[in-house]
């Protein structure tokens, strides 16, 4: 059975047996991988802890028929244990790495591991807010899967900007002219900081306000979902913030 080597960030873990783990990561160059991780369950395990969600590890696996196994990892992001012992960071990290396996079903995606690894950095470090780093991520992650929003001009007839009308069934903000019924209105500085979340301007979305964050955590979360066309289990209550 031939032997590769990988680097991968761990999404999920689930246990096999009385001592072994199925692992599912997103590695660099073969998108999702589920590989059996052998006795990492004992005591006496040599890399059980590298092989924790939110860990990023190089990988040695041997192909099998059905799963393959891992048998050696060495850590090279310990990203689980900051995120891991802190409850609103935890739930951030959960729908990033839920949002990952979604949108990285199809084969090889390595944006979608670059941009994983990075903000899994960021939230362990814990120097940007946990939403913001979660809603940047989210809306992110949309675009380089193809299902970028716009928050400049109108999505449906171009008209230059600012709008604080936003349809997320069309993908942004929309003109006076183009409204839909039951639209939401934003504040303009959400507007602003979706338009900043979406290109990574720090700077810009920490000098946000509670209410520009939750109007934006509300509107990200409706994005992400209407394109996923099916709800993100640990989503439920991380951004349930009303627009108003």
């Amino acid at each position: 059975m031939p032997l590769y080597r990988e680097v991968g960030v761990v999404l999920r873990t689930h246990k096999l047996g009385e001592a072994d783990r199925i692992v599912t990561l997103l590695t660099r160059e073969r998108g999702l991988l589920r590989a059996v991780a052998k006795g990492v369950r004992r005591t006496s395990s040599k890399f059980g802890a590298r092989l924790e969600p939110f860990m990023v590890a190089d990988l040695q696996c041997y192909e099998g028929r059905t799963l393959d196994t891992i048998t050696q990892a060495e850590t090279l992001g310990s990203y689980g244990p900051p995120i891991s012992s802190d409850y609103e960071r935890y739930r951030a990290g959960s729908v990033m790495v839920e949002t990952a396996e979604r949108l990285s079903e199809g084969g090889p995606a390595p944006q979608q591991y670059r941009l994983l690894v990075g903000a899994l950095r960021t939230l362990a470090q814990g120097k940007v807010p946990t939403e913001l780093v979660r809603d940047g991520y989210l809306l992110r992650a949309m675009a380089i899967a193809g299902w970028s929003p716009g928050f400049e001009e109108c999505v449906r007839c171009g008209a230059a900007g600012p709008h604080t009308l936003v349809v997320v069934q069309l993908g942004g903000v929309v003109c006076e002219d183009c409204r839909v019924p039951g639209a939401p209105r934003l504040d303009p500085g959400s507007i602003r900081l979706l338009a900043a979340l979406l290109a990574g301007d720090w700077d810009t979305a920490t000098a946000s306000t509670e209410r520009e964050r939750g109007q934006a955590a509300g509107i990200v979360a409706a994005y992400t979902q209407w394109h996923l066309e099916r709800g993100l289990r640990s989503l439920r209550g991380s951004a349930a913030h009303p627009v108003a």
